[in-house]
């Protein structure tokens, strides 16, 4: 290896998470803040834990209510068109034709 071309390794770096966690590794840094460690990450505690800074699951959350508010407003409307079709052009469904056919 040559001599003055690599950083200097710190053995006693320090790491400190948001949740209060501190630990020492390897590093070329002497401090390292980091938002989530093994102490916190949903993965090692078994909890689930959302972690959205842009609030991006609540619009998510927020469109998905949206759309199925409309979807329910256009059943109701196709269900409205279909009635009034029927009452006003006087034609009977196939079902009711049927029905009328064989009581003669």
């Amino acid at each position: 290896m040559k001599k003055g071309v690599h950083p200097k390794v710190n053995n006693k770096a320090k790491v400190t998470c948001t949740c209060g966690n501190m630990f020492y590794t390897s590093s070329t840094v002497d401090d390292i803040q980091v938002e989530v460690c093994s102490n916190c990450h949903p993965f090692y505690t078994g909890e689930e834990k959302l972690i959205d800074t842009e609030g991006r699951v609540d619009q998510f959350k927020r469109r998905q209510e949206v759309a199925k508010k409309i979807q329910k407003e256009q059943k109701v409307k196709e269900k409205a068109k279909t009635a009034q079709r029927s009452t006003e052009s006087g034609a009977l469904s196939l079902k009711d034709m049927l029905k009328k056919a064989s009581k003669t």
